[in-house]
């Protein structure tokens, strides 16, 4: 009787920690991603052209939520894509498209904010890019929209993982693909989810290695821009 009841207290416990434990090794990830996805956006906007005699050029890029409330919403994205820009919509959860404003820009570190009047959105978790240049090898991941999205037609946010390559002045170099209309997007600390750096661009033709804004220089410029809503 007591084995009987040994037995099938361990069967139990067994059940117990197959319940509680992850289905897949990379679940907490996936937590992450579904977290950040509400607070990645789309910016759609039209662009003076190269030549005068051109038409203007419509241009698109990724950008972050970073303070919300009932008075609108605060963007961080990229200057280099945003410059400039007319006619901007924002679009929010792959679905609501709102008019957006440039309020501040930053040509040293290319840095903008964006402000939409759309209210009480969901915020990224801002970490720190301070202690990075000792953590080379740590997995990393970056949110945004590949565009033109030529699959299905449909708006969506894309993931790419990869790893921090190095911490060089100014910018974090990571090994992961940066593609057009990423620009502006959120790198993420893989296992945390916490914000470590704005995307800015790739070397040339080589997609595989990216380079973004380390986020302590953006949170220097949403404290210069953006004090009033806690920076």
């Amino acid at each position: 009787m007591i084995r009987k009841r040994m037995l099938c207290g361990l069967a139990c416990a067994a059940a117990l920690l197959c319940a509680c434990a992850p289905r897949y090794p990379d679940d907490r990830l996936v937590s992450i991603v579904q977290k950040l996805k509400p607070s990645v956006v789309m910016l759609a906007m039209r662009l003076p052209p190269e030549h005068a005699s051109d038409a203007y050029d419509v241009s698109f890029a990724s950008g972050s939520v970073v303070a919300s409330g009932a008075w609108g919403s605060d963007i961080l994205t990229v200057r280099h894509a945003v410059r400039g820009a007319w006619h901007m919509f924002v679009t929010v959860g792959n679905t609501h498209k709102v008019p957006g404003k440039v309020i501040a820009l930053d040509p040293v570190n290319d840095i903008a904010l964006v402000r939409i009047a759309r209210p009480n959105l969901p915020v990224v978790a801002l970490g720190s890019s301070g202690e990075l240049a000792t953590q080379t090898g740590r997995e990393v991941a970056l949110m945004g929209y590949p565009i033109p999205d030529e699959i299905d037609g449909g708006l969506r946010t894309s993931l790419v993982t990869g790893t921090l390559s190095a911490v060089r002045k100014n910018a974090l170099e990571m090994s992961l693909a940066v593609v057009p209309g990423e620009s502006g997007g959120p790198v993420f600390l893989a296992d945390t989810g916490e914000i470590v750096g704005v995307v800015e661009a790739r070397i040339g033709e080589e997609p595989s290695i990216g380079f973004a804004l380390p986020i302590d220089d953006a949170k220097r410029f949403l404290h210069r821009y953006d004090a009033q809503h806690g920076f």
